[in-house]
């Protein structure tokens, strides 16, 4: 399997309807995107503040292998989002890796 985690720092004028709109979209890939096993995608509420350095939404994608989540980012819906919420970003970090 293969896991995908994006962070995301939203400008800080987004109002919350608008994070919880992300956040639907996202949830709405899984049974509709071949190849997701599991998915999680919620607006951080971490209490650790001195560590969430402005990141305000976090997607966590497993896939049931690398072609799968090379396959998803070309997804009409992950474009979707991407083309949603892509104004409303001013910074990311993506991290992917194999899991046993």
């Amino acid at each position: 399997m293969f896991e995908h985690i994006v962070l995301l720092k939203l400008k800080s004028d987004v109002p919350a309807d608008r994070q919880e709109e992300a956040v639907k979209l996202a949830q709405a890939f899984k049974g509709a995107i071949p190849g997701i096993v599991d998915l999680s995608a919620g607006i951080n509420v971490t209490e650790e503040a001195e560590h969430m350095q402005g990141y305000t939404l976090g997607i966590r994608v497993t896939f049931e292998n690398r072609q799968a989540c090379r396959d998803y980012i070309q997804h009409p819906l992950h474009q979707n989002l991407l083309q949603s919420i892509g104004p409303l970003v001013e910074g990311i970090v993506v991290m992917d890796y194999p899991i046993a």
